[in-house]
């Protein structure tokens, strides 16, 4: 499966911004989704995850409650709706297929990493 994310660019503290996910060569009706971030000079670290049927969520806690998760499997895509955005949220986000448990929080478990989006938060 080939993943690609789009949605980032630059704005404004507190602004939002959606992120998409679409795939192609396979269906993502099977796969637990993820959202991954990286910021400038620092790891790769998680940001949210859901699963094949979207009915659980799981965040981290630097974006509960100002993030969500949604699936449409129909299209063959994963969004990630940001508000409340804080300069803390710049770096470059990826999508990619995690196995739901307790390793699903490392980018290493993941696979099928596409292409990430820039997304810059100005202060």
């Amino acid at each position: 499966v080939q993943l690609q994310a789009s949605g980032g660019g630059l704005v404004q503290a507190g602004g939002s911004l959606r992120l998409s996910c679409a795939a192609s060569g396979r269906t993502l009706s099977t796969y637990n989704m993820g959202w991954f971030r990286q910021a400038p000079g620092k790891e790769r670290v998680f940001v949210a995850a859901i699963s094949w049927t979207g009915s659980t969520t799981t965040y981290a806690d630097s974006v509960k409650g100002r993030f969500s998760i949604s699936r449409d499997n129909a299209r063959n895509t994963v969004a990630l709706q940001m508000n409340s955005l804080k300069p803390e949220d710049t770096g470059v986000y990826y999508c990619a297929v995690v196995l739901w448990g307790a390793t699903m929080f490392s980018p290493t478990s993941a696979s099928y990493w596409g292409q990430g989006t820039q997304v810059t938060v100005s202060s």
